[in-house]
């Protein structure tokens, strides 16, 4: 199988969205959808085989996303493909028609970026606390495992409080293939109303028999956290996903007004691989 850009398919982000009244128009929020493909492959026209991890990131207000299993099959047509006359100049030849091709697919700026062995990992998010660490988890009761954001419970406190919390044990489903994706969840808010944890874990877990893209759940996550808060608190959801099928994906949104966003820019860095924990 030879280099084959027909692998790609674009689906429409506006699908999940009108459910959740998320203004395609007006989106409350800004983001990004950061990618892994660890198993990127091509050769040079000596037929010398290149592989990297390749890190892609394009910004939610696109009016399309990438079908995950169709860049596979995008990315995997490159394995016998032949590139330039070294590793670089194969390295520089693919890096132009990914963009391209995905631009173009997906109708919006699209970065990647080839990442070796001397890539220095960079940590995110390491001052978030786990959820299930500082409640009594082991006494919830779980009974709620379709999305049930009203068992989100919230209490007015006298000032607006920073929260940093993380729950590792997110599960979904993809609605393509209906495989279960795993992954990290990140959220900051900082606001008078106060989330009580227990319903937030009630609320994660009832992920668990969804089918959505990585994409969706996060932004179905924000949607139903920012209409318990008040509009000019600050929000922020990110999601690392574990891989499936040698890719990744991590979503991030963020309110507006949202200052805290530094392991953000260090997420989107498509120079530096930015992770979280052993999962990633």
């Amino acid at each position: 199988m030879s280099y084959d850009s027909s692998f790609l398919v674009a689906v429409p982000r506006y699908e999940n969205r009108k459910q959740y009244d998320i203004d395609e128009k007006n989106l409350p929020f800004y983001g990004t959808d950061v990618w892994h493909a660890y198993e990127f492959s091509s050769m040079t026209k000596n037929g010398l085989p290149v592989t990297r991890l390749m890190k892609m990131e394009y910004d939610c207000g696109s009016e399309f996303i990438v079908e995950s299993k169709s860049l596979k099959l995008y990315l995997n047509s490159f394995n016998m493909s032949r590139f330039g006359k070294t590793q670089q100049e194969c390295l520089e030849e693919c890096k132009k028609i990914i963009e391209n091709d995905l631009s173009e697919t997906l109708k919006t700026q699209v970065r990647i970026n080839f990442i070796d062995n001397t890539t220095q990992k960079t940590a995110v998010f390491s001052k978030y606390k786990n959820i299930l660490k500082i409640t009594n988890a082991n006494d919830i009761k779980i009974e709620q495992f379709k999305e049930t954001p009203e068992v989100l419970e919230t209490e007015e406190t006298k000032s607006r409080t920073e929260y940093f919390l993380t729950f590792d044990s997110l599960r979904s489903n993809c609605r393509v293939t209906h495989q279960p994706d795993f992954g990290d969840a990140f959220i900051y808010y900082k606001s008078k109303q106060h989330i009580k944890e227990e319903s937030l874990i009630k609320y994660l877990c009832s992920f668990r028999t969804e089918y959505h893209f990585h994409e969706e759940c996060c932004e179905m996550i924000f949607k139903r956290l920012f209409d318990k808060l008040d509009t000019d608190d600050e929000l922020l959801v990110s999601i690392l996903y574990t891989r499936r099928g040698g890719i990744d994906i991590c979503p991030s949104r963020w309110s507006k007004n949202n200052k805290e966003i530094s392991d953000i820019f260090l997420l989107t860095d498509i120079k530096k691989y930015a992770r979280n924990g052993i999962k990633q």
